[in-house]
């Protein structure tokens, strides 16, 4: 049976691609960032997974307001990127693994939630930053994906609570894989970050360092809030920490925390970074 060796939750800003593509891991405005990713590198080197399902949210690429599901989930061979704008560099296709995203789908949609299934799927720096992050100089991709999209864009968003249970429904699909699979769940997205409206720049330490603890403590803590509320406290954009919480739930019980960093800023943005392992 497949199992879920760990999870992994981590920031996506865009300007984290250009950094990589300057070469910039060692600048003193990066380092402190980029050095957090060394114990998840010694991690994955033992751990040796074989899928990587990255639970993220699209910013346009391949959906847009005029067409933005709450759930959608790729059941493609392979995912591109392309240019967003940022001018973020082309990189080797990312192999899919169509059977387990089809048994997921299957299985995901016999617990009542309604799924956007993609057979193609141009992926963003969402999904793209994270995975050169974990496998940093990679060009033939040590894992195969499975992309998860959540809509943190378009109103009405989905609720905290249902996003801990779509990643609950996420772990027991995984779970229930006949093949033998070691997978990591990545979360990315947040932490705390407004790039419109009347705060931009605005960034709260004490939340997000609040809510990485409860990931260990009481996992569902931040589901006691509302959407609104959570842009409140973490930003408009901050809401992406639903991400956070989707992935975590994906482990089905307690966990146990291996590394974890925070820093300010990068870009506008509070940036994070999880690993955690299912407590034994």
């Amino acid at each position: 049976m497949a199992s879920i060796a760990g999870c992994i939750m981590t920031s996506h800003v865009a300007a984290i691609g250009r950094a990589i593509d300057g070469g910039l891991q060692e600048d003193p405005y990066w380092k402190p960032f980029f050095d957090g990713f060394q114990p998840v590198h010694r991690w994955l080197e033992a751990a040796r997974p074989d899928v990587a399902v990255v639970i993220y949210n699209d910013h346009g690429l391949n959906f847009f307001l005029d067409k933005m599901p709450t759930f959608a989930i790729g059941a493609a061979p392979e995912y591109r990127n392309a240019d967003e704008g940022w001018g973020l560099a082309t990189i080797p296709p990312f192999r899919g693994h169509p059977e387990l995203s089809w048994h997921m789908i299957e299985s995901i949609m016999a617990e009542e939630f309604d799924l956007t299934t993609c057979q193609e799927m141009l992926v963003d720096h969402a999904l793209v930053n994270p995975m050169r992050l974990l496998w940093p100089g990679s060009t033939d991709w040590p894992v195969s994906i499975v992309p998860i999209d959540i809509n943190t864009v378009q109103h009405p968003l989905p609720s905290a609570r249902r996003c801990w249970r779509f990643g609950e429904a996420i772990g027991r699909a995984i779970n229930s894989y006949e093949e033998d699979l070691r997978v990591v769940v990545v979360g990315t997205g947040g932490l705390s970050h407004q790039l419109y409206g009347k705060r931009p720049g605005f960034i709260n330490q004490e939340f997000d360092l609040e809510f990485m603890d409860s990931l260990t403590k009481d996992p569902v803590w931040a589901t006691g809030y509302s959407t609104q509320e959570l842009a409140e406290l973490a930003g408009t954009e901050g809401v992406e920490l639903l991400m956070w919480l989707a992935a975590r739930a994906t482990l089905l019980g307690d966990a146990r925390k291996v590394t974890a960093n925070y820093h300010i800023p990068i870009s506008t943005t509070a940036t994070g970074l999880m690993l955690l392992e299912p407590a034994q």
